[in-house]
């Protein structure tokens, strides 16, 4: 009988730590719940239970604690100072697969906060632990250590690196190679966080064997591992020449280009960024993308897209044209410019504003054509008024003036730069219209008429009578190419001369 008392006793008292540790991880799934939970000292209370004889006991406490961690950095840092990240470490090597994944995911929310936090949890002891839990035969721990593993990475270069020191990526790869889809999806997602940092650890991703392993994910139909995999493979390629051409030669043109029209927009975005890292480093690699039909698949990608999804496949348009006037031209003929005009004028952020206007520098820069194809757009006006704004960011600013010191400067076509003249333009563009005004016309004699007929001769000559102007010299070699009589016509003070010699004459006459 006395036997019996006793069991019931340690029955309840178990029954009653399984509730209670239930009920608190259940209530920290509520943020509202979590400041009177660490009011209520809930951490001290969890804490033992990490230690419970009971698993599913130890696998609630882990995950109640996980939650809270989760929430905010003082309660990641409150874990840190109870001591409970020791607790976990030794429990992943220890425990069953789901108390191992509890505890991984304890970790990871304790490590997503900051780097201090991250690195405190490496200094537990962690990583061996979770390396180890990668060659787990559950796929599910092997997920939850991979995650946590690349929260960790994701922070600098000098965390991923102790994540790479300690095995990690090797395994990673093998994570890509599983079935389930889940796990492919963090492999390939923490596998990009370490790549992201540094050209020596995007090396050690391609040591590893990793893009060849990724770069057929390419074409899988699943849109989280399609983001991840496009993201992985954009993180190695950015870094170096070397790095971009093992992307490529994994043969990802021209699959690449295919996710641009997949429906998700994130997938979209990833795959756009691809191609502009992979573009962006030789004239070699810019033509193998236009060689694939990437110019194209771009400028749809461009016409279809808003916001800060559109800012990839801007960016891979600019660094294609920038190479070659070859290139640049590839990109007029795919129609690219309608789109980029329609982006500067839509787009509400001046950072997308800023990609755009430079593109447009970098397709009309090469030669009398491109500038002229770029003008044709009527853009050269939105850029001026973009320029003169003074709610335009410096840097949005900066980026007009050079696109049109970039454009005029090769502009030979003199309608457009009449138009120009006729403008209200703040003096520095106008007098980069007028330095190009006077070359053109000094070798154009068929437009010196047109021009004077437009009245861009006579508007000249009043920006030179302006008060304070400093666009005199321009202004005179542009009177040159002309007669003297000519340019004293079209002088603002010229009716004024003529008045005064009618009067010279009228007071000869009366003396007479």
């Amino acid at each position: 009988m006395a036997t019996r008392a006793v069991l019931q006793t340690f029955e309840k008292y178990q029954k009653e730590r399984v509730a209670f540790v239930t009920a608190v991880a259940e209530m920290a799934k509520n943020p509202q719940n979590i400041e009177a939970l660490q009011q209520a000292g809930a951490m001290a209370l969890l804490r033992p239970l990490l230690l419970d004889n009971v698993p599913s006991i130890q696998q609630s406490a882990a995950l109640a604690l996980g939650r809270l961690a989760n929430y905010s950095d003082d309660l990641a840092e409150a874990v840190v100072q109870n001591e409970i990240l020791p607790q976990l470490v030794y429990s992943l090597s220890e425990q069953n697969r789901f108390y191992k994944q509890a505890a991984a995911f304890c970790l990871r929310a304790v490590a997503k906060h900051s780097p201090e936090l991250a690195q405190a949890v490496i200094d537990s002891g962690s990583l061996d632990s979770l390396v180890t839990c990668l060659e787990e035969f559950d796929p599910g721990v092997k997920e939850a250590a991979a995650w946590t593993l690349g929260y960790i990475a994701g922070h600098n270069a000098e965390l991923s690196q102790q994540v790479v020191d300690a095995g990690a990526v090797p395994l990673l790869v093998l994570c890509v190679q599983e079935p389930e889809l889940s796990l492919k999806r963090i492999a390939a997602s923490s596998l990009s966080d370490i790549a992201k940092h540094t050209p020596e650890l995007a090396q050690a991703i391609v040591d590893a064997g990793a893009v060849a392993y990724l770069a057929p994910l390419v074409i899988n139909q699943d849109a989280k591992l399609k983001r991840q995999v496009c993201c992985a493979l954009s993180q190695i390629a950015k870094h170096s020449v070397d790095l971009a051409e093992v992307v490529v030669g994994a043969e990802i043109f021209p699959k690449i280009l295919t996710c641009l029209k997949f429906p998700d927009e994130f997938v979209k975005k990833h795959a756009a960024t691809v191609v502009r890292e992979i573009a962006k480093h030789t004239p070699e690699l810019a033509q193998l993308v236009v060689g694939n039909g990437g110019v194209g698949a771009l400028v749809d990608y461009v016409s279809e897209s808003t916001g800060n999804n559109r800012l990839p496949g801007i960016m891979a348009l600019g660094y294609i044209a920038a190479f070659s006037e070859t290139l640049a031209l590839s990109v007029i003929a795919e129609k690219a410019l309608p789109p980029l005009v329609a982006a500067l004028a839509e787009e509400t952020e001046d950072h997308l504003k800023s990609a755009t206007a430079w593109v447009l520098g970098q397709i009309g820069r090469h030669t009398s054509d491109h500038a002229k194809a770029v003008s044709d757009t009527s853009v050269l006006s939105s850029l001026v008024s973009l320029e003169a704004d003074s709610c335009s960011s410096e840097d949005l600013r900066t980026k007009c003036r050079r696109a049109l010191k970039s454009i005029i400067g090769k502009l030979t076509h003199l309608p457009a730069l009449d138009a120009l003249v006729q403008r209200n333009l703040p003096e520095g563009v106008m007098k980069m219209v007028l330095e190009q005004v006077g070359k053109v016309l000094g070798n154009d004699p068929s437009g010196r008429a047109a021009f004077v007929h437009s009245g861009g001769l006579a508007a000249v000559q009043q920006m030179a009578e302006a008060p304070g102007s400093k666009l005199k010299e321009a202004v005179e070699i542009i009177n040159s190419a002309y007669p003297e009589e000519i340019v004293k016509y079209y002088s603002p003070t010229y009716s004024q001369q003529l008045l005064e010699k009618l009067e010279g004459m009228s007071t000869t006459q009366a003396a007479y």
